[in-house]
């Protein structure tokens, strides 16, 4: 084999689809979005798959490479590579539209159940709520709000596998950034809808959620957190 050639195996089809293989030309500085936009442009052009900004911003480009879920766009093939090879999959955990796109339906729909919507307490006619920077709550919100909806701490998560009703790392992260929101009105039906058996508790503490997010966030420990302040609750007759 041509050391300037890749081996990539690339899935095709749906659920019950397969790999199938290409040779792409290993070029300096290539990101494993490369290699795809590659394929489809010259090798393939149905093979279906999902980008939009290519700099880090939006995270649709998501995808599992070589085992591991990442953003494409921003892994640099080197980083991936094993052998010259490149296997290339969507995100576990979802189910498989076609080809590297998932039904992402799924993951956002556990948001709305884990109460992810902001629920205001003044309205357009109230002054601008002023928060203080240095407050511990707004500390914590700080510390897991950059949040983007990849859905890579979803696919790394070995507890949706395990459990499908489990509500994942991101929809819990971002439970933690509202309960630490003071002008957040709807705290006690958020930590009741976090505190089931699909919900904090369910979380093993695996870490697989921080090690792989690509904006490093840890979303282990805002779980952990809402793990805390739902006991609090129960203690006090609030759940």
């Amino acid at each position: 084999m041509s050391a300037s050639l890749l081996q990539v195996r690339v899935w095709r089809g749906g659920a019950t689809g397969a790999f199938r293989s290409y040779e792409v030309p290993r070029r300096e500085s290539q990101t494993v979005l490369d290699v795809v936009t590659y394929i489809q442009r010259r090798l393939e052009p149905g093979l279906a798959y999902r980008f939009a900004c290519r700099v880090g911003m939006c995270g649709s480009c998501a995808m599992t490479v070589n085992g591991v879920a990442r953003w494409t766009c921003r892994t640099h093939v080197a980083k991936a590579v094993v052998h010259d090879t490149l296997e290339i999959a969507p995100l576990a955990n979802l189910p498989v539209i076609r080809d590297l796109v998932t039904d992402m339906r799924e993951f956002f729909d556990k948001w709305a159940r884990a109460k992810g919507r902001f629920v205001p307490t003044a309205t357009r006619r109230d002054d601008f709520a002023v928060v203080c920077p240095d407050r511990p709550e707004r500390r914590a919100a700080d510390a897991a709000i950059e949040c983007i909806g990849c859905g890579v701490c979803y696919a790394s998560c070995d507890v949706v596998r395990w459990n499908p009703a489990y509500l994942g790392p991101a929809a819990l992260n971002r439970a933690w950034t509202l309960v630490n929101d003071v002008r957040d009105g709807d705290h006690r039906t958020r930590l009741a809808a976090v505190a089931g058996d699909a919900g904090c508790h369910a979380c093993h503490t695996q870490m697989g959620c921080t090690e792989r997010c690509p904006k490093e966030i840890a979303p282990t420990a805002s779980i952990a957190g809402l793990k805390r302040a739902t006991a609090r609750a129960a203690v006090k007759g609030e759940l």
